[in-house]
């Protein structure tokens, strides 16, 4: 080929491939917006259920959740975790976020309640809470997450010693509730308190009895957005889906409480 042509034909060649180039980008998809919801571990299920709706009426939003208990979350961010959206089992958490500018005023969404959840092996002998001291193994939250926290009053309104005979019998403290109940469904443990969501979560292969209406203890969920939240609009409006009829119907439909006042 005559070298002349051949170096038109390599710069034709380069010419289409960068047109090429530009048209593709012309009509790629634009990116999406990242929302980033950390969330208590008792609400994946409810959370995960709302997404497919979330997303179907922000076309352009992607929803991203980090799961955990709500103590570890708050830490998270204290220390600079890029989330959008905090949403907590325990409102008394969002007080140290407000003093220190990382939260906007949280909103209550939901409540929730405690139970007892018993071992396959044991559901059978164990069937009241007053008979958790004679559990040999028995999985609580930690001191420090909210479901520990709401244990230790719930036991402590049963009176005498009961708190510390079921402590004398604790095997393990776990940093979240879906913890508590794994320990229990692997038969790690006879019996464990969780909320009641999560033992509706669980089915029925575990036993659950439901804790005295004087030792009950509920927990009132809060939600809030990050002050500076990289997607504000997308958090404003997942907060506003948490506390309106279609939130307000998953959670119910979940066994979540309503707020209260």
């Amino acid at each position: 080929m005559n070298p002349r042509r051949s170096r038109l034909c390599v710069r034709v060649f380069a010419l289409v491939a960068a047109l090429l180039g530009l048209g593709a980008s012309a009509f790629a998809e634009p990116p999406a917006t990242r929302l980033t919801v950390f969330a208590a571990a008792s609400l994946q299920e409810v959370f995960r259920g709302l997404e497919p709706t979330f997303e179907a009426a922000h076309p352009g939003v992607d929803v991203v959740f980090s799961f955990a208990g709500s103590q570890e979350l708050r830490m998270q961010l204290e220390h600079g975790a890029p989330a959008d959206v905090f949403a907590s089992a325990d409102e008394a958490l969002f007080a140290p976020l407000q003093a220190a500018n990382l939260v906007q005023p949280p909103v209550t969404f939901a409540t929730n309640g405690l139970v007892l959840v018993v071992s396959a092996d044991r559901k059978a002998t164990l069937t009241r809470f007053e008979d958790l001291p004679t559990a040999t193994r028995v999985v609580l939250g930690a001191p420090e997450v909210p479901v520990g926290r709401y244990t230790a009053q719930s036991l402590d309104r049963m009176g005498g010693d009961f708190r510390a005979r079921v402590e004398a019998r604790v095997v393990s403290r776990e940093l979240n509730v879906r913890q508590v109940l794994a320990k229990v469904k692997l038969g790690e443990a006879d019996a464990g308190i969780v909320y009641a969501t999560d033992a509706r979560a669980a089915g029925g292969a575990l036993g659950v009895v439901p804790v005295p209406d004087a030792a009950q203890v509920r927990a009132r969920y809060g939600v809030a957005v990050r002050v500076h939240a990289t997607a504000p609009e997308a958090a404003q409006d997942w907060v506003a889906l948490l506390t309106g009829p279609a939130g307000q119907k998953a959670l119910s439909a979940a066994g979540f409480g309503a707020p209260a006042p």
